[in-house]
């Protein structure tokens, strides 16, 4: 085996301070990350320790304002940082992700004495989030969900089941998309409910077949009470709040997507170069090289395409196309590149003596959450055609 894994990614970063940062993450990816993924990945361990790492280090507020105990990063600094984390273990970069997903409505949406109260602590205090919008019921439709929220006076009871929630059962605050008035999508409002909030329950962690370190629980509302100061943004406003983390937290899944495909074409590059048959090194027959080729170039695409849409989002103008098409591309792009990197890897590829079958079962559930590809294709769709007629 050669060294070639070894060798970063070249990026392209817009201040000193930026550089900085990202050789701080490289250096806690191989200190701290990467030597224990396999194993931790295969006892299905949730380093909850690397979360308060990353918090004390400033890594889990990195694209909010300092003013509140974030990083003051552009989402292109941002997501660099998330594909390095996810390259060394998807389990840590997409918690990031999910983190920092459920901190947008405080940060977007909430008032000035609402970030002041709970933004530092979400940013850089040791806390962990997570992001309930999804219902047993209603993944797709989210507008269909059922969770209701019931005002009496200056406080809110929520009843209700979220499903598929990573970080269910272990976050320390939850951002709950409830429903308070009627049907639809202007009957929805967002709540910023406490892991430890009295009537608040998960359910039994999910068997995955990947991600096995990061839990995804049910989590069950039982009369859960908050206070009206609890509600983020206008009543009734939470569905365009739901949407509005969406279009961030599918460039965290573009990137983590990315991070997968490059750590799996390394893994591809470093066996076929120092594995021999027929006298030579495999990485010198020109069907194994044109495969190389592809995933490069898949790969290169899609940090190109995640990486256009974050200056878009950065500059303030529109990016949800964008960011649906970099959805769909980069997760698409990770199957396929790791799907080859198995193959690269022969019957070695197909055991757990190496990450290249961890990374394919990983690089699933990339086209599924944060919106389906599919709800991605339609996304696309309706910018470039307008919605469907009836």
């Amino acid at each position: 085996m050669t060294d070639r894994a070894a060798q970063p990614v070249e990026r392209r970063l817009p201040t000193e301070e930026a550089r900085d940062l990202l050789a701080l993450v490289r250096e806690m990816v191989q200190r701290d990350i990467a030597p224990r993924a396999a194993e931790e990945e295969d006892a299905g361990r949730f380093p909850r320790e690397l979360f308060t790492l990353m918090s004390e280090s400033g890594l889990l507020g990195l694209p909010y304002d300092e003013e509140y105990g974030g990083g003051g990063q552009p989402y292109e600094v941002y997501l660099q940082v998330l594909e390095e984390l996810a390259a060394a273990r998807l389990t840590v970069g997409l918690g990031a992700s999910v983190h920092t997903l459920a901190c947008h409505a405080l940060a977007s949406f909430g008032t000035k004495e609402q970030r002041s109260e709970f933004l530092p602590a979400m940013l850089g205090g040791g806390l962990l989030g997570a992001y309930c919008l999804s219902e047993p019921s209603s993944g797709s439709d989210a507008a269909s969900l059922t969770t209701r929220a019931v005002r009496d006076g200056g406080t809110w009871t929520i009843n209700g089941t979220k499903a598929w929630i990573t970080h269910g059962g272990i976050a320390d605050f939850y951002t709950v998309i409830a429903r308070t008035g009627g049907e639809g999508a202007r009957g929805i409002s967002a709540f910023l409910v406490p892991g430890d909030a009295e009537g608040l329950s998960a359910a039994a962690p999910e068997r995955k077949m990947g991600m096995k370190g990061s839990p995804t629980a049910g989590l069950h509302l039982d009369g859960v009470r908050v206070p009206d100061a609890r509600r983020l943004g206008e009543e009734g406003q939470g569905f365009t709040i739901a949407l509005a983390a969406l279009d961030s937290g599918r460039l965290g899944i573009s990137a983590c997507a990315v991070g997968v495909a490059q750590a799996a074409l390394d893994l591809a590059l470093d066996f076929t170069a120092g594995r021999r048959q027929f006298g030579r090194p495999v990485s010198d027959f020109q069907g194994l090289r044109f495969m190389l080729a592809d995933m490069a170039t898949q790969i290169e695409a899609g940090r190109a395409l995640y990486l256009e849409a974050a200056r878009l989002r950065d500059a303030g103008l529109p990016f949800s196309k964008q960011a649906a098409m970099a959805k769909l591309f980069c997760t698409d792009a990770a199957m396929r590149v790791t799907t080859d990197a198995v193959q690269l890897l022969g019957g070695y590829g197909y055991t757990a003596d190496f990450p290249a079958e961890r990374f394919m079962r990983e690089a699933k559930v990339l086209q599924i959450v944060e919106g389906t590809n599919q709800i991605q294709r339609m996304v696309v769709a309706r910018h470039l055609a307008g919605p469907e007629s009836s």
